[in-house]
């Protein structure tokens, strides 16, 4: 083993250039499988970091057609008031629906929402911007923090106050690098003073920075003319009772919206468990396919490398015969080229692990640049994948060539010019 070993190295040694090419198509290949785990296991670390945003202690509340009846308990939302992005808006969930789900044992608190456009103004500086309408238990349950300023209060919002919390770019596109404090911006026909400004909350947020954040009862009556929420927040006490709390909040809002076939829900209660699901669910098939995609060019680089070592056979005709002369067994001719089509692959392997750890690393600064919670890492399994798919690949594809080298007849190959 030792000998068939040195032997392909130096084999390998001598052919530099045809080396590299030859691990060419291995090296694409494992390198775009590392990237795709590598990428996965960042990305996977930002979701986690904007569920933080809401605590791993929360469910999550909202408003939906109910699949039976499209129009039940449904008003059509008009675009100047900025109401929800379809045109069917579910008008049963109200303030005291999110007062009967406070009552059951094991939830702690709750709060409701509500989102529109208007187009938001400072002085000759004019952009259309989504709000947020959130009563004041959102900051007490929520953990995003404010680069400067203030929350508004409780007394703010049932006041229906013209307060405003904007989120870090909204505030940069505003006001530049002027304090944006104690201003006043107007929203649609109305004056806002910014009481606060967000630390960045990353794109995932879905926002991309550039919302802001009002009194509930004054986005309701002042702005949307609306008395219902499109979506709410309930933080539990007991995150493994999170199933049994959502049925019975389910329960709560059947009794209240008169429903009496589960089908007809017009509403949707999740657990942070149940959307890390379906997260995975979709993260997962989508990873499976690129994966696919990377192995067709394994699937090429290993067909390349068992053209090449045919070739590399054919070069070596006279010098296998010789060697099969001076007493070589077919097994030492066999594990000699196959030795050798395993290092070829092992080699493409190890520079595709780097050449793919390089790009993800690439991938996890540009989305640190852009404010993005992303952790660089390669997984262990990745590099196990890497090495294990290549020595497969080198046996595999190698043993045809290494067979037909190992079945010349020497005095044929003696003779072979």
């Amino acid at each position: 083993m030792y000998q068939a070993f040195r032997q392909s190295s130096k084999v390998l040694l001598a052919n530099p250039v045809r080396t590299i090419l030859t691990t060419l198509g291995i090296m694409i290949g494992i390198a775009t499988v590392i990237l795709v785990l590598s990428a996965g296991a960042g990305f996977r670390s930002l979701i986690d970091s904007q569920l933080q945003a809401y605590g791993t202690n929360t469910l999550f509340l909202e408003t939906r057609v109910p699949p039976t009846t499209k129009n039940r308990g449904a008003g059509v939302a008009s675009a100047d008031t900025g109401r929800a992005a379809s045109a069917i808006a579910i008008t049963t969930l109200k303030n005291r629906d999110l007062e009967d789900i406070k009552k059951l044992n094991n939830v702690v608190n709750d709060y409701g929402m509500v989102v529109g456009q208007k187009v938001a103004s400072y002085r000759d500086v004019s952009k259309s911007v989504l709000f947020y309408g959130a009563s004041a238990a959102r900051f007490e349950i929520d953990k995003n923090t404010l680069k400067s300023g203030r929350f508004f209060s409780a007394q703010e919002d049932s006041g229906a106050a013209q307060v405003a919390i904007l989120e870090s770019k909204l505030a940069q596109d505003l006001f530049g690098n002027n304090d944006p404090l104690g201003k006043l911006i107007r929203l649609g026909d109305l004056n806002f003073q910014v009481i606060g400004v967000y630390n960045p909350l990353g794109a995932l947020s879905g926002s991309g920075d550039e919302m802001m954040y009002i009194p509930l009862v004054t986005a309701q009556k002042k702005i949307l003319g609306i008395d219902y929420l499109l979506f709410g927040i309930v933080q539990v006490q007991d995150v493994n009772l999170s199933e049994s709390t959502a049925e019975n909040i389910k329960a709560v809002l059947r009794r209240n919206h008169n429903i009496t076939n589960p089908d007809k829900d017009d509403f949707i209660v999740q657990t942070q468990a149940q959307a890390m699901d379906t997260f995975n669910t979709i993260f997962n098939g989508i990873t499976i396919l690129l994966i696919a995609i990377a192995a067709i060019s394994l699937i090429v680089g290993g067909v390349g490398i068992m053209n090449i070592m045919y070739v590399v056979v054919t070069e070596r005709t006279a010098e296998i015969g010789l060697k099969k002369a001076l007493g070589a067994k077919n097994s030492d001719i066999l594990r000699e080229f196959l030795i050798e089509s395993i290092m070829v692959t092992i080699l493409g392997g190890a520079i595709g692990i780097l050449l793919g750890s390089a790009l993800g690393w690439l991938v996890a600064v540009i989305a640190s640049a852009n404010g993005l919670a992303w952790i660089f890492s390669v997984p262990w399994y990745a590099i196990a994948l890497g090495f294990g798919v290549s020595a497969v690949i080198g046996i595999g594809f190698g043993v045809l060539p290494a067979r037909s080298a190992a079945r010349l007849d020497p005095i044929e190959a003696l003779s072979h010019e």
